[in-house]
């Protein structure tokens, strides 16, 4: 686990984030099996990977994010997995958007 670094709940996940890390921006997933079998387990972590890349230029530079995905997540829509990362991020500060930005593009 991350030590001295920022921590953000929500239903679905947990947010930690460590800022100056190193030259590039990171981000690890941890989804335990309280989530569910490894079919379920795969299914939360490939949409996290894919929300996570897709805000990865509103973090700065540097940071270091673990993504730790709760049982809730499993049933979870990835709609509902990407409010709770952007409600996340923007409890940590690592990011501005608002709910319309982070929507799909019309």
């Amino acid at each position: 686990m991350m030590r001295g670094g920022a921590r953000a709940g929500r239903r679905r996940l947990v947010l930690h984030a460590l800022a100056d890390y190193g030259e590039r921006t990171k981000a690890g997933f941890v989804v335990s099996k309280a989530v569910g079998n490894s079919v379920v387990r795969h299914r939360v972590t490939r949409r996290l990977r894919h929300l996570v890349f897709d805000r990865l230029g509103t973090v700065p530079t540097g940071s270091a994010l673990v993504v730790r995905a709760l049982p809730p997540a499993a049933t979870a829509s990835s709609a509902e997995l990407g409010a709770d990362l952007d409600a996340a991020l923007r409890r940590l500060g690592l990011s501005h958007r608002t709910r319309q930005e982070s929507g799909p593009a019309v």
